[in-house]
């Protein structure tokens, strides 16, 4: 039944890849079948981290406009990588990852909220996957890191639609109504396909090492992230 299913999911992972197939690679002699499928769902949520930051700052233009002469592909420059800075962002006090959210919705956080949050998305998905972009046999990687991950991604939802200035204003656009009256949730839907993803490796994981995950309840009004 694992094999069926990790049949399935590579199936329909790579046909949201694209339609041109995948063409055999020497070096995928060297992995295991849950590698392969690893690779896929890393290839896929870091197009929807990318497809993400490009949304957000263009919904967000001033948050780019806070450093002056920033562009949206030296931004993706900055958080499209394994390699993070050893003691954080400078300009978000030297934090990454899990402990950069805060800053995104803190009312008194004067610099670009966008950078923050997507260097806290990316820092924390990179580590659900070792801050690695390919898997082989001796790789190992944890189904709960995975989890939880897709559960902060969860409270990072609930923040974007809640968290506002005191005149009401939301600390980040993101969903809304249109000129025409038509409803736009398409952040909320490339944040739910990326908890999916995470939900389904994090399961597949479980399945595969017989390892248990610890499922947690989490408010998302709270500003508490789990470690990753």
């Amino acid at each position: 039944m694992r094999f069926i299913l990790l049949a399935f999911l590579i199936f329909t992972l790579s046909a949201c890849a694209g339609k041109d197939g995948r063409p055999f690679d020497i070096k995928n002699l060297a992995k295991s079948d849950i590698d392969l499928v690893t690779d896929i769902h890393i290839e896929q949520i870091r197009k929807l981290t990318r497809r993400l930051i490009v949304k957000l700052y263009k919904r967000n233009p001033r948050e780019l406009k806070k450093n002056s002469g920033m562009t949206i592909d030296a931004r993706l420059s900055q958080l499209m990588t394994v390699d993070r800075p050893i003691n954080g962002f400078l300009e978000l006090g030297h934090l990454d990852g899990v402990e950069a959210l805060p800053l995104a919705f803190s009312k008194e956080f004067k610099g670009d909220r966008v950078f923050a949050l997507m260097a806290g998305i990316t820092g924390m998905l990179s580590a659900s996957y070792n801050n690695q972009l390919e898997y082989y046999l001796l790789d190992e990687i944890s189904q709960q890191k995975l989890y939880d991950s897709a559960r902060n991604l969860e409270t990072i939802t609930w923040q974007l639609n809640n968290r506002t200035y005191d005149n009401g204003e939301p600390l980040l656009f993101t969903n809304g109504i249109d000129e025409n009256g038509i409803p736009n949730y398409s952040y909320e839907r490339v944040l739910g396909q990326m908890i999916i993803v995470q939900d389904m490796m994090a399961i597949l994981v479980s399945d595969s090492t017989n390892r248990t995950i610890n499922k947690v309840v989490q408010s998302f009004a709270s500003m508490t992230f789990i470690p990753i």
